[in-house]
């Protein structure tokens, strides 16, 4: 599966952005996605994951009830809706993708990468 992710910008703290993730191939709604995002100088880290079928999620400690990862399967893409965002944000977010039924936390479990969008929150 190619996935391409975009949605990044420039937005003052405080104020939201959405990014969306699409991806190639016939069967999207087999895997599990994700999203990490990777400050400069700090390694890759994770942010919020969705099931296959999108009944299960799950998100860092660090973004819980200010993002919210869905995903339409008709569509072959991936959301991530962030709210209430602040500098410690900023940083280029990718997204994820690996065959199975469960939600994946981990970088070293995910197979297929996106290329990644910068969000820069300026305080």
């Amino acid at each position: 599966v190619q996935l391409q992710a975009s949605g990044g910008g420039l937005v003052q703290a405080g104020g939201s952005l959405r990014l969306s993730c699409a991806a190639s191939g016939r069967t999207f709604s087999s895997y599990a996605l994700g999203w990490f995002r990777q400050a400069p100088g700090k390694e890759r880290e994770f942010v919020a994951a969705i099931n296959w079928s999108g009944s299960s999620t799950d998100y860092a400690d660090s973004v819980k009830g200010r993002f919210t990862i869905s995903r339409d399967n008709a569509k072959n893409t991936v959301y991530l809706q962030m709210n209430s965002l602040s500098p410690e944000d900023t940083a280029v977010y990718y997204c994820a993708a690996d065959q199975t039924i469960r939600v994946l936390t981990r970088v070293t479990s995910y197979d297929y990468w996106g290329q990644g969008t910068q969000v820069t929150v300026s305080s």
